[in-house]
């Protein structure tokens, strides 16, 4: 029972919990640009390079004939499948940038708050408790 209290006292923690908000998201968003790339970036690039599918670039290592989609193609032999390769860098390229975009803003904002939080000027004590003050009263008293 008590690995279990540890285990949940270990999964509470934030850090856990915002890191698992955080893979969540990031597949989302990881999906999101994965469809810009697919539908709306690479099919120009795909038609500027002659076809509508860029992805189904290859180039055959094993005799298969050109006119073959990428599918029959790697069913008949192996195939260096560049234009599938190109569209995952992008995605990566992309999604790279844009949390890199993402921690640069995060970081100025912390920055900013830091800055704010150094600009304060710094509280004054709270005065000791009571018993404190009679005890040290009392001890003065002693000293007399």
């Amino acid at each position: 029972m008590a690995m279990f209290e540890e285990f949940k006292k270990f999964a509470m923690k934030g850090n856990v919990v915002d890191l698992a908000v955080g893979v969540i998201i990031g597949g989302a968003f990881g999906k999101i640009v994965d469809s810009l790339v697919q539908d709306v970036i690479m099919p120009p690039i795909g038609k500027l390079f002659g076809g509508l599918d860029f992805a189904s670039y290859y180039i055959p290592l094993n005799g298969q004939a050109y006119g073959l989609s990428l599918a029959e193609a790697k069913k008949a032999g192996a195939v260096l499948a560049y234009g599938n390769f190109i569209t995952i860098l992008l995605n990566f390229l992309i999604l790279a940038f844009v949390i890199f975009q993402m921690v640069r803003l995060m970081n100025r904002l912390r920055h900013s708050l830091q800055r704010e939080e150094d600009a304060k000027p710094a509280a004054p004590p709270p005065p000791p408790p009571e018993d404190i003050l009679l005890l040290r009263e009392i001890r003065d008293s002693l000293k007399k």
